[in-house]
């Protein structure tokens, strides 16, 4: 698995829990989060291997990782299980998704700074090794900026993108599910 934000013991615990249910049952982890203090919320976002999700999609992972849950009881306050698709305007969260969405406008904020800045945004040039390629607006070279640097990527959602996504989409004889 290239999934890589965890960052709390219990989503540690909860990943460990979760991902092979998602693995098991046909899909891919993209994201796992715990937010909330009184009542946590547990969010899952998945997709199939051919990056697309229904609704039909989520309520069957749904169904799956929520009978693990009650079996194992990993949270000991109330939560709520959330699972849904990456959307449109996907986080890329995995090195795959950098070069799957070649072409595409995205945003990548990094850990550190890089010659003085950590936010960069620019049309995703794939990647090199464990490098992510995108070219900048106004700079003529692609940078390449080192994967394990990376704190949080997104797509932008840009015209181009809708058409690609519903292209895709319709190419997998899929609906689409906007992850809202």
């Amino acid at each position: 698995m290239e999934y890589k934000r965890v960052v709390t013991p219990l989503e540690t615990k909860l990943e460990a829990l979760i991902a092979p249910i998602v693995e098991a049952t046909g899909f891919e982890l993209v994201r796992l989060r715990l937010t909330g203090s009184q009542t946590k919320t547990v969010q899952i976002m998945a997709e199939r291997p051919d990056g697309t999700m229904t609704a039909e999609n989520c309520a069957t992972l749904s169904r799956a990782i929520s009978a693990m849950l009650e079996e194992a009881d990993p949270i000991s306050d109330k939560y709520i299980l959330e699972v849904s698709s990456p959307g449109i305007d996907r986080p890329l969260t995995r090195l795959k998704d950098y070069e799957r969405w070649e072409g595409f406008e995205a945003k990548i904020e990094l850990r550190q700074a890089v010659e003085n800045q950590k936010r960069f945004r620019g049309i995703l040039a794939g990647i090199e090794g464990e490098d992510v390629c995108i070219d900048l607006e106004g700079e003529e070279d692609t940078a390449l900026i080192p994967y394990s640097l990376i704190s949080s990527g997104k797509l932008l959602l840009t015209d181009e993108l809708v058409t690609e996504s519903l292209r895709r989409a319709k190419a997998a004889g899929k609906e689409v599910d906007d992850g809202e």
